[in-house]
């Protein structure tokens, strides 16, 4: 081979293997196909080492002398993730720190090598490993889907479970054990921390670190602080500790921490201030009185080992956890909010929902509904119209506040700096969940909702993390297990919701504890700008907030009616009179896949309009499932020229639907690049423009094809890939 020739064969593997997507193919990559093998617990090194693994990644956990993770392994790209041993856990109990398991010896942190692992020895003040037990993948908490559901599969996998004791005379009778789950098909891993009291003495639970990895570093800063310098970009962890109204994961995680390793004294780093070890646990701690035989349950965080930096890739990785984890989040029903609760307005608009294919009524706010209203009167009223709906085959839910108001000074929660109720909350004012009113709040709550038969809950402002010094709520004792207690009892609500199928929406991140949808990601105010402005601004919040939320985790709006300000130019009622943007608004948000709230008093004024209305919804429910699948991101919208999105699914006949919008004033024809890796096909893709005659293209190297496409002035078009 000549010098030319084998460079250019160099430089033809270093393109395809720069992004894992092109250095596999289709049938070999879990993003596509389904993964084959199962999820297994081994036992290796006669007895000595534990390693739970599903083909996909691998986690080994050394027993003796006592327990501790060595090798946490990516076998797609057999990336290691460990480079130096660290406990299990730790726990802070009467005001003492434990470790929970964990080796010493390691004198080189900067890697670590198998045959040092013989040499390494335990501590006697650490809690011991004592034994563990495996099982299978079981659900945290109950869950009923009423409405349509694109994966109704609960996950599978395999557990493993380490129990620890300690030695320690001030710690008999107390049982620590460390909680795996790894999935089947997904390089995903959970881990928690569990607790149990069986001493005669109840104990001062403080903090309880659920996890401990200290990682490779991202990046060699000679000089710089660590949080100016990149985390690790392979490892993604998410616990169900989140809130604070963002919109996004990483802007709502509350326990994610990542801190430096002064023990590593290789690093590049002049003071040992990279980013390396990352621990789990609530920032402010639980402080909790564990009482005689009572037992406790720590965060779960997900680890989520990532074979990419291409944002796409890592983005369909995050989307699959949810899926595969979480999968109430793929229900999806049809819904319009009305603003009214007259009884003939409300079954004048289920009939309208029953007529067009909808599929469920939200008493918007606004509307006049009063969950918290326990008299026989206002319990009547809305059963009699959830009956109606559910007669007409339509589900009917509605809306409740719960923070950013205040209630009075003896149930808001205090400010711990000057012990009043003051604006000191997330919110200004705020009840505490804890307090007389607020356990009275989500009993009145479950009592409308139980004997109405209502099915959806649109929580607005669920408990966001407040703080509350109070001594005299009954349901937590002070400031320190405050934060704690709220998040719990909003946890179990939302848990009970599940287990009898009511449908959550709620602007904050507890998907991992059961709500279904939140809000894409906008800004209230820009609903009073002009149609010609929200369209397309709702196309590029859809295409913001979709990168690591599947279509139906997230909902937009669409205000029929004057909403926070703003002209005639803002609202699309008289609906007649604004056809065509009611109908595009409709496609943008169909056509991702995502809810968006239909704001007003009705969803049709005349027989043009309600066949505009059908149309749409046919459409929709013709493409439900493709619509419903992963987004790729083409263009983002900018006013200058086409904009677009794809959604892709290789399970499906039709792999691909593509969403093209042009918001110029003219005409254009444009030839458009569809990279179609993950739709699953490699050789050919048979394309169909609207309904048109199916075309075949052959793919290229890169899986991708080109096709010209003519797009109306100010308006869209959609292609459909089988």
């Amino acid at each position: 081979m000549s010098i030319y020739k084998a460079l250019s064969h160099l430089l033809i593997i270093s393109l395809l293997t720069a992004n894992t997507a092109f250095a596999q193919t289709p049938a070999k990559d879990w993003l596509i196909q389904p993964f084959i093998q199962k999820s297994e617990v081994k036992v290796l090194q006669n007895d000595k080492l534990l390693e739970i693994t599903n083909g996909l990644i691998t986690r080994q956990i050394r027993v003796s002398p006592n327990a501790a993770t060595v090798s946490f392994k990516n076998l797609t790209t057999n990336e290691q993730f460990v480079r130096s041993v660290r406990p299990e856990a730790r726990v802070v109990i009467n005001g003492v720190s434990y470790n929970v398991g964990g080796l010493y010896g390691q004198k080189e942190h900067g890697y670590l090598l198998e045959e040092w692992i013989d040499t390494f020895t335990g501590q006697s003040n650490d809690f011991q490993f004592v034994r563990y037990e495996t099982g299978e993948v079981k659900p945290h908490f109950d869950w009923k889907s009423n409405t349509w559901t694109a994966n109704k599969n609960l996950p599978t996998g395999k557990s493993l479970v380490l129990f620890f004791k300690s030695e320690l005379p001030a710690l008999k009778g107390i049982e620590v054990a460390v909680h795996y789950e790894i999935f089947d098909g997904i390089p995903l891993l959970s881990k928690w921390v569990s607790i149990e009291n069986k001493s005669n003495n109840s104990l001062k639970l403080t903090q309880v670190i659920n996890e401990i990895l200290a990682t490779p570093e991202e990046e060699s800063a000679v000089v710089g602080k660590p949080e100016k310098m990149k985390k690790p970009q392979k490892l993604y962890i998410e616990n169900n500790y989140a809130y604070n109204n963002a919109m996004r994961y990483e802007l709502s995680d509350q326990a994610t921490h990542w801190k430096i390793d002064s023990s590593y004294t290789s690093q590049v780093n002049y003071n040992y201030e990279t980013p390396c070890v990352v621990e789990v646990y609530p920032t402010l701690g639980v402080g909790v009185d564990l009482a005689s035989n009572a037992h406790y349950k720590s965060i779960r965080s997900y680890e989520l080992l990532l074979d990419s930096y291409d944002r796409e890739r890592n983005g369909l990785a995050r989307r699959k956890m949810y899926r595969t984890i979480a999968p109430w989040t793929t229900q999806n029903p049809i819904f319009m909010h009305l603003i009214s609760t007259d009884p003939i307005k409300v079954k004048a608009t289920i009939d309208q929902c029953a007529e067009t294919g909808y599929e469920m009524v939200i008493l918007s706010f606004g509307s006049g509904l009063n969950m918290e209203d326990p008299s026989e009167v206002n319990i009547k009223k809305f059963k009699d119209l959830a009956d109606y709906a559910h007669s007409k085959g339509i589900k009917l839910g509605g809306y409740s506040l719960f923070s950013s108001r205040r209630i009075d000074d003896e149930n808001d929660v205090i400010d711990p700096v000057t012990g009043l109720p003051d604006k000191g909350a997330f919110f200004g004012n705020a009840p505490c969940l804890a307090s007389k009113w607020g356990i009275n709040y989500l009993n009145s709550l479950k009592k409308f909702i139980s004997e109405t038969g209502f099915d959806l809950l649109e929580h607005d402002g669920p408990y966001p993390g407040d703080v509350c010094a109070s001594t005299k709520h009954p349901g937590h004792k002070g400031l320190e297990d405050s934060q704690w207690v709220q998040m719990q009892m909003q946890k179990e609500f939302y848990q009970w919701l599940n287990a009898k199928g009511v449908y959550i929406n709620a602007p904050d991140w507890y998907f991992l504890d059961g709500t279904h949808k939140i809000a894409l990601g906008y800004r209230e105010v820009n609903f009073s700008l002009s149609r010609e402005q929200q369209k397309l601004l709702n196309r590029q919040n859809i295409f913001d907030g979709t990168w690591d939320k599947i279509p139906s985790m997230g909902w937009g709006f669409v205000p029929l009616t004057k909403y926070q300000g703003g002209g005639a130019e803002a609202v699309l009622e008289p609906l007649s009179e604004h056809l065509n943007d009611y109908k595009q608004l409709m496609m943008q948000y169909y056509g991702a896949g995502i809810q968006a709230c239909y704001r007003g008093p009705r969803l049709y004024d005349t027989d043009a309009t309600k066949k505009v209305v059908i149309e749409t919804i046919n459409w929709y429910k013709k493409h439900r499932d493709i619509l419903n699948s992963d987004i790729i991101h083409l263009r983002r919208p900018d006013g200058r020229d086409w904009d677009g999105i794809m959604h892709v699914n290789p399970a499906l006949t039709t792999k691909g639907l593509v969403m093209l919008y042009n918001p110029l004033k003219e005409a254009i024809t444009r030839k458009i690049k569809l990279p179609l890796y993950y739709t699953g096909l490699n050789k050919e893709a048979k394309v169909r423009i609207e309904n048109g005659k199916a075309t075949p293209y052959q793919l290229n190297r890169a899986y991708s094809i080109e096709i010209t496409v003519q797009l109306p002035a100010e308006g869209y078009s959609w292609l459909v890939i089988e």
